[in-house]
């Protein structure tokens, strides 16, 4: 396994992101501190919801088209950036299976990582299975190359990312790729606005106990005092960015002391600190910022329903 994130390289980065966000106007919390030990099985289960439709969506367009990915793209080398557990990944990996001689899962948990990238090794003796603990945004250039490599994003992540981070992203992608590789990446798509939210805000409660997590990760890693009960979960559609806003709304006047930054933020009642964006895209803006990025729309297939996308995009 490859160790390009250690653990105080994450403790650095969680410290700036608080501080900055914190204390900027409107208060905001980067997504990706959502997902210590708790947050991942919370959203693990999120995405068993029946509200929660993009997992089984996304599920079911690698169902149909893996066989024509594979076939497209004959490659030698899988990289997948946010591996997770590798679940969705098994249908590309069987698919890939007469031309894939290396997989490459990314991913910033070390311990998650090696666990799943294990189960995968086992379950298929004859592939390499290399292992990255990086963060993707950060380092693409470090990532191993192959021979004629797709690298998959998948899951609607690149939605987490405002347009111009999306694109510098892409960008970075295809500055790493060689004229034989592809992108297959994962996109949610613009769809009736009361799906949206409720997707976001399930009945059970559980993107709540998700949203408010990241305050439990402050709390333990920054010795704060955030009461996690005095901020309500919202889900918001705003329709002119397309996009679905994750916030958390404080339900008193309050401060929060955070000792590990030596820092004291006010929250006034109703005041909302947006934790997470959730793009959703039409094809032709996924179009439109790729050719951005400098790559070229091969492909986009869509769930029968059409509410989730998976573009094969290659360097223009």
């Amino acid at each position: 396994m490859d160790q390009f994130l250690t653990a105080d390289d994450l403790a650095k980065t969680l410290r700036r992101d608080v501080r900055e966000g914190l204390t900027g106007l409107p208060k905001t919390l980067p997504p990706k501190w959502f997902y210590d030990e708790r947050g991942s099985a919370l959203f693990e289960e999120i995405t068993r919801l029946e509200e929660y439709y993009p997992t089984r969506r996304e599920r079911e367009i690698l169902v149909a088209r893996a066989p024509e990915i594979a076939a497209i793209t004959g490659a030698g080398t899988l990289l997948e950036l946010g591996a997770g557990s590798g679940e969705k990944t098994r249908l590309l990996l069987s698919a890939l299976s007469p031309t894939l001689r290396s997989y490459v899962p990314v991913d910033v948990s070390g311990d998650f990582l090696a666990d799943a990238a294990g189960q995968i090794a086992a379950d298929h003796p004859g592939l390499t299975v290399r292992a990255v603990v990086a963060d993707y945004e950060q380092h693409l250039h470090l990532l191993p190359q192959g021979d004629r490599r797709l690298i998959a994003f998948l899951g609607g992540t690149i939605g987490n990312m405002p347009p111009a981070a999306r694109i510098g992203f892409l960008g970075g992608v295809r500055a790493t790729m060689g004229e034989d590789d592809a992108l297959l990446l994962g996109a949610d798509l613009v769809k009736d606005p009361g799906r949206l939210v409720r997707a976001y805000d399930d009945a059970a409660g559980v993107t709540a106990e998700f949203n408010r997590n990241v305050l439990h990760v402050i709390n333990r890693e920054l010795d704060a005092d955030f009461d996690p009960a005095a901020f309500e979960h919202v889900a918001h559609w705003d329709a002119a960015e397309e996009w679905i806003e994750m916030r958390l709304r404080s339900t008193r006047d309050q401060t929060v002391h955070l000792r590990g930054l030596d820092l004291e933020v006010t929250f006034a009642a109703g005041e909302e600190t947006r934790t997470e964006i959730s793009a959703k895209f039409r094809p032709e803006r996924l179009e439109a910022e790729l050719g951005a990025a400098g790559l070229k729309l091969a492909e986009l297939w869509t769930d029968e329903a059409a509410d989730f996308s998976l573009s094969l995009a290659r360097p223009a």
